[in-house]
């Protein structure tokens, strides 16, 4: 006779159960077997409550989250899925025939170069920007996204699946604050290349005193300390950023420059608080050289005869910018014999400007400018013997040597705001004084 006996094992705090059926044929042996039975349960049970210690199965770890790899980004987009490809756009290459190379179909870069237009125009894609295409890790290998970097901080994304659209991105840009110090030994343009700084630098200090300082008129062993921003990409400069404070020494007299911002609007105050900018700029252009100043008598180089000159002339390279030095409204955009192409600006009751000898007029009479507008290019129109425009200046309808009128500022610090001004400037004030003059006329940088 036979015996089936049937169970099951549970083992506590774990989801465990153990099943068992013993055949037995004869009484005699029953012992022995249950009790070799027994031994091996109590081993397993023993085993089971041990694995409940550390076993992944337990409740604690049941309900640990399971973590998962972050994503590969590459413009904002995932890319662990894709193939990359990166290029450089070459000469006389288009972006059809770019794509072809991925296997985009003509019909479909057709389709993207209508539906992005409003975002951007291919046809301004240049040789020498970078590109890159993702596409499918299959044995087709056809693009998906098409990306173009502009410059080193914006891009556009193509994106050429089911529906074809692009739009614009930019990538994280960093500012690291920098100092410099510098003594002019001929010019401030040859000084920041020997500071080894940006030229836009020597433009934003240009434009920061055009109010204050006729850069035309900078004398050697002036000196400056400025405390500024440089913008990067990851570890690529890309430009530079603001001017956060700065003293320039002009004819022995400090002109200081903070930055500060009052009712949203950032300017530039001096120390007393008093706002940087005048009624007008100092000048038309923003780098030239005065080839002959106002005077009462002259003698004229095309006519031949003393006359006088009731103006500033500006050599400057034909095709250079002419700025409005005001706000104001055209009143004349024309052309004489003598004057060539000019145009005229009136700026209020009192003041009027005029900008003579243009290569291309850039306004219109009735148009409205505002102050650095470029209404104009330097040329040698009229009776002119090289590029350069005459800058003429009335004041209550007489023609006077701007360079010897004084303007009054604009609007200084509140007296609500003039605390905080104050802390600030104090602040800066340190962080200029820790900038050391060069001692020998050779310009330094930090």
């Amino acid at each position: 006779m036979f015996c089936v006996i049937r169970g099951s094992i549970s083992v506590h705090n774990i989801s465990l159960l153990a099943t068992f059926t013993l055949v037995t044929n004869c009484k005699e042996i029953m012992k022995p077997i249950q009790s070799h039975w027994c031994g091996m349960l109590i081993i397993a049970m023993l085993g089971a409550i041990s694995c409940n210690e550390s076993s992944p199965l337990n409740e604690s770890n049941l309900d640990q989250p399971v973590l998962k790899s972050e994503p590969t980004l590459l413009y904002g987009l995932p890319v662990d899925s894709f193939e990359i490809h990166r290029g450089t756009i070459q000469k006389n290459q288009f972006l059809s025939t770019l794509l072809a190379q991925y296997n985009v179909p003509y019909i479909k870069v057709d389709e993207l170069v209508k539906s992005s237009k409003s975002v951007f125009d291919v046809k301004k894609i240049r040789p020498g920007k970078t590109f890159t295409v993702l596409s499918k890790g299959d044995s087709i290998s056809q693009a998906q996204y098409f990306i173009y970097e502009k410059n080193p901080a914006n891009y556009v994304v193509f994106c050429l699946g089911d529906s074809c659209y692009a739009y614009s991105g930019s990538h994280p840009i960093r500012t690291e604050l920098k100092t410099g110090g510098g003594v002019i030994t001929s010019s401030l343009y040859n000084t920041m290349q020997d500071l080894d700084l940006s030229p836009a630098l020597a433009m934003e200090m240009a434009d920061l005193y055009a109010w204050t300082i006729d850069f035309y008129r900078i004398q050697k062993n002036d000196k400056f300390k400025v405390i500024y921003e440089d913008l990067y990409v990851d570890t690529i400069r890309i430009g530079t950023g603001d001017i956060k404070a700065m003293v320039f020494e002009h004819n022995g007299e400090p002109f200081y420059a903070y930055r500060f911002t009052q009712e949203n609007i950032p300017d530039y105050f001096d120390e007393k608080g008093m706002s940087l900018k005048k009624a007008f700029l100092q000048a038309p252009l923003k780098f030239s050289r005065i080839s002959s100043g106002f005077t009462k008598k002259r003698f004229h180089p095309v006519l031949k005869r003393m006359k006088a000159h009731l103006g500033t002339d500006y050599a400057a390279p034909a095709g250079t910018p002419i700025l409005a030095v005001g706000d104001g409204t055209i009143t004349k955009s024309s052309y004489t014999k003598g004057n060539g192409k000019y145009v005229k600006i009136r700026h209020n009751s009192t003041y009027e400007t005029q900008y003579l000898h243009m290569s291309k007029r850039a306004c219109k009479v009735g148009d409205v400018v505002r102050q650095g507008d470029v209404i104009g290019y330097v040329g040698q129109t009229g009776l002119a013997t090289g590029p350069h425009v005459c800058f003429r200046f009335w004041k209550n309808g007489v023609q006077v040597d701007h360079r010897k009128e004084k303007f009054p500022p604009s609007l200084p610090i509140k007296e609500e705001l003039k605390a905080d001004f104050n802390k600030l400037a104090e602040k800066l004030n340190v962080e200029l004084e820790s900038i050391e003059w060069p001692i020998d006329t050779t310009a330094v940088s930090q």
